[in-house]
């Protein structure tokens, strides 16, 4: 019988096994739900398709939406962990702001296309509505840092032009290319500015 503290080692080594596993999971199902369709999809398959049996999988998630779900979140959260590294790179507020509004639009025209049952499940939800506050903060803190230079319009509240760039940039989506994503940055920019 082992008596004694678990060595942190054997810690860091049962963590890092449980996230690659996790990290598996999400791929794979992703995957199968990206080639076969949301209701095709089975917990079996996916442990099949991961390597490990299904009671290991239930002790991740509980069904295929909630693994979804988790998949969704992680996207989500490695977006804002990129768009907050634009925030604060150097230069002045004004290039900042653009290289952030330029990543989120390109970011809006390659999102995968989720058919409507997809994008139902992943597009709701706490995670969701977070993540959309933690955006608008983030360009209402640069767009108030942008004003201060006179740079941008100060007849309306940064976050409302906030609200306002998101709701554009949307739009980058349905374009087909990237240089069309840089017009509507452009175009977006452009009623940021104060009036004459």
């Amino acid at each position: 019988m082992y008596i004694g503290v678990v060595p942190k080692l054997w810690n860091e080594t049962i963590e890092a096994h449980r996230h690659a596993v996790r990290e598996a999971i999400l791929d794979t199902t992703w995957a199968l739900v990206t080639e076969h369709g949301l209701t095709s999809v089975t917990m079996s398959q996916i442990a099949e398709s991961t390597g490990i049996g299904r009671a290991t999988l239930y002790k991740y998630f509980s069904s295929v939406e909630a693994i979804l779900v988790a998949w969704h979140d992680r996207q989500v959260t490695r977006h804002l962990e990129h768009l907050g590294e634009l925030r604060e790179q150097a230069g002045d507020a004004g290039e900042r702001l653009e290289a952030v509004l330029e990543a989120y639009a390109l970011i809006s025209h390659h999102r995968e296309h989720h058919g409507t049952e997809l994008a139902a499940l992943l597009h709701r939800g706490e995670h969701v509505a977070r993540a959309q506050q933690q955006l608008i903060e983030l360009i209402r803190d640069l767009l108030t840092e942008v004003a201060a230079t006179g740079d941008v319009r100060d007849d309306v509240p940064p976050a409302e032009l906030a609200s306002y760039c998101l709701h554009a940039l949307t739009a980058a989506s349905g374009l087909p290319s990237k240089a069309a994503v840089r017009r509507l940055v452009a175009v977006t920019l452009t009623g940021l500015r104060p009036r004459a």
